[in-house]
C-alpha cells in the first residue's frame, strides 16, 4: 500500500511540550489500521488521539504512530435507549454538539473537552462526579479493538470482560479502539446550576467535601499553592449539577438545550521562551482568583463549557509555560490518609514552584479495570513549568509520601514517575501484563510510557 512506503517522520510530544521524540506517523481511515500494523517493526504502533495526554502515553519514538481519518465523525444516537454509537476518533467535543441539543450528556467528562472516545477509554477518565458515578469505562457497552494479528474483536463487560477491563486504562497497549457504545444521560437544558463557596484552609475544605459532597453530583477545588501558614490549601469550592428547566431564566428559557462552545482567543507561538508562568505571575493570579470568588453563592446558572472545561476557552493555552513545557502531576492517596496530602500541599508550597492549576478531587469506588487510576480517596492535579533537576527531586519526593500513604499516579498525566512507583501504585499490574501479551505476544502495540514505565516486556523493544 503506497500510503505505508514512506510515512512521514515527526516529532511528537504530548500536552506538556516535553520530551519530543520521532515517530512515523501514519494518517489513515480506520479499515486501513491492519495493514498499518503489519508495517510495524521492533518498535512497535500505536493509535494517538488529539494528543492531549501530558506526558509520553501518546508517542512512540522509532515506531509508528497511526491517527484515524474519515470515519472518525460518526455518530449515532438511539434517543429511546439514550445510547451512542460512536467511532473512536471522534471527540467529547464533537459528541456533545450533537448529544446536547438533543438532550443527553456524557455520563464523565475531563477537564478538557478536546479528547476522543478511544483516549477516553484509554485513559478511563474520570470527571468531577466520581465520587458517585465512577470513571468513563463503567459507561461502555460495548467496543471495537483491532488486535495485534489484525483481527477485530468485539469486547465488553459482558463480552471478553477480562480483555475490555484491560483495555480500559490500558493506555491503548491491548489494541486500536475502532468503535464503541455508550451509555448517555438523559438532561433537561444545557446549563449548569451552580454553588461556590470560598475556603480559608485545607482543614476547613477537606472537611466540608467530606461531610456533603456526597449530596452534590459534582464538586471540585481549586487550591491556591502559593499560600502558606495559616492559609495553607486556601481554596474556591464548586458544586453543581445539571440545572432543570425551571431554574432558567425567561431568556434562557427560550432554547434550553441551546449548545455552542467556542474560543474566546489563542495563545500565539511567539511566547518568550521563558513562558509567562513563574512564581510572581502564579501568586499574582491566585490572589486575583481568590479574592475574585464569592464567599458563598448558591445556583448560579452557567454553560456547561464554564463549569466542566473552562481552559478550553483558552486555545494553546500550553504554550504558556514557553519553551520548556510543563509537567502535569496527578495523585490520589486514600481517605484516611489526608496527612500526606497536607505534607504535598506544604512541600509545593515551600519550594515555590508555580502553579496556577491545581485541582483537588474526591474520588469513589474504584474500577475493576487492573490499570484504572482512580481510587476510594483524594486526588490532586497540578501543573508546574519546565523540566529541571531542582523539579524532578522535588516530584520524586512527592512520589514517596504518595507511594507510602498507599497512593499512585495517573499514566495520562505521568512524565516523570519509575517502573517502581508504578508497581507499588498498581498492585494488578503483573494480571493485566498476562492479558495483554495473551492478544500480544510479540509486542506490536508500544508507547514511550509502555518503554519508560515497563509495562511493555523489554524482549519485544
Amino acid at each position: 500500500m503506497a500510503v505505508l512506503m514512506s510515512p512521514p517522520r515527526r516529532s511528537l510530544t504530548g500536552w506538556g511540550r516535553t520530551n519530543a521524540t520521532l515517530s512515523d506517523v501514519l494518517e489513515l481511515p480506520d479499515h486501513e489500521l491492519p495493514a498499518a500494523i503489519k508495517e510495524a517493526g521492533p518498535r512497535g504502533a500505536l493509535v494517538r488521539g488529539l494528543g492531549r495526554s501530558y506526558g509520553d502515553a501518546a508517542q512512540n519514538a522509532g515506531g509508528i504512530v497511526l491517527r484515524l481519518l474519515g470515519a472518525a465523525r460518526q455518530a449515532v444516537l438511539d434517543e429511546q435507549l439514550g445510547m451512542v454509537t460512536v467511532s473512536a476518533g471522534v471527540s467529547i467535543d464533537d459528541l456533545l454538539r450533537v448529544i446536547v441539543p438533543r438532550g443527553f450528556f456524557v455520563p464523565v467528562t475531563p477537564g478538557t473537552r478536546f479528547v476522543t472516545v478511544g483516549g477516553a477509554i484509554a485513559s478511563d477518565i474520570h470527571g468531577k462526579n466520581h465520587h458517585v458515578d465512577g470513571s468513563f469505562g463503567n459507561y461502555v457497552e460495548s467496543l471495537q479493538l483491532l488486535l495485534a494479528d489484525g483481527s477485530i474483536a468485539t469486547i465488553g463487560p459482558h463480552q471478553r470482560p477480562d480483555l475490555y477491563w484491560a483495555t480500559v486504562g490500558g493506555m491503548g497497549l491491548t489494541g486500536a479502539i475502532l468503535q464503541a457504545t455508550l451509555r448517555l444521560i438523559p438532561i433537561e437544558t444545557s446549563r449548569m446550576s451552580v454553588d461556590t463557596t470560598r475556603m480559608p484552609d485545607l482543614d476547613s475544605l477537606l472537611a466540608e467535601m467530606s461531610s456533603s459532597d456526597d449530596d452534590v453530583r459534582y464538586s471540585v477545588a481549586w487550591i491556591d499553592l502559593v499560600a502558606k501558614g495559616r492559609n495553607l490549601g486556601r481554596s474556591v469550592l464548586s458544586r453543581g449539577d445539571h440545572a432543570r428547566c425551571d431554574e432558567l431564566g425567561p431568556r434562557e428559557s427560550v432554547n434550553p438545550l441551546a449548545y455552542g462552545p467556542h474560543q474566546l482567543l489563542s495563545v500565539p507561538p511567539l511566547v518568550p521562551p521563558t513562558g509567562v508562568l513563574n512564581h510572581a505571575t502564579v501568586s499574582a493570579f491566585n490572589e486575583l482568583w481568590f479574592r475574585k470568588s464569592p464567599r458563598r453563592r448558591t445556583g448560579q446558572i452557567v454553560g456547561i463549557g464554564a463549569f466542566f472545561h473552562p481552559l478550553d476557552i483558552v486555545g494553546s493555552w500550553n504554550r504558556l509555560y514557553g519553551a520548556k513545557g510543563m509537567l502535569q502531576y496527578q495523585f490520589v492517596v486514600p481517605f484516611g490518609q489526608e496527612a500526606a496530602m497536607r505534607t504535598v500541599i506544604e512541600r509545593l508550597a515551600a519550594s515555590g514552584a508555580a502553579s496556577f492549576l491545581a485541582i483537588l478531587k474526591r474520588f469513589g469506588a474504584g474500577s475493576v479495570a487492573p490499570l484504572s487510576f482512580p481510587a476510594p480517596g483524594w486526588t490532586l492535579t497540578l501543573d508546574v513549568p519546565g523540566a529541571s533537576r531542582a523539579l524532578g527531586d522535588l516530584l520524586h519526593g512527592l512520589d514517596r509520601v504518595v507511594l507510602d500513604a498507599g497512593g499512585r499516579h495517573y499514566f495520562a498525566k505521568d512524565a516523570h514517575t519509575t517502573p517502581e512507583a508504578i508497581r507499588r501504585g498498581y498492585p494488578r499490574l503483573d494480571e493485566w501484563k498476562a492479558i495483554r501479551d495473551s492478544v500480544d505476544p510479540h509486542g506490536v502495540w508500544q508507547s514511550d510510557l509502555s518503554r519508560r514505565l515497563g509495562l511493555t516486556d523489554s524482549t519485544h523493544v
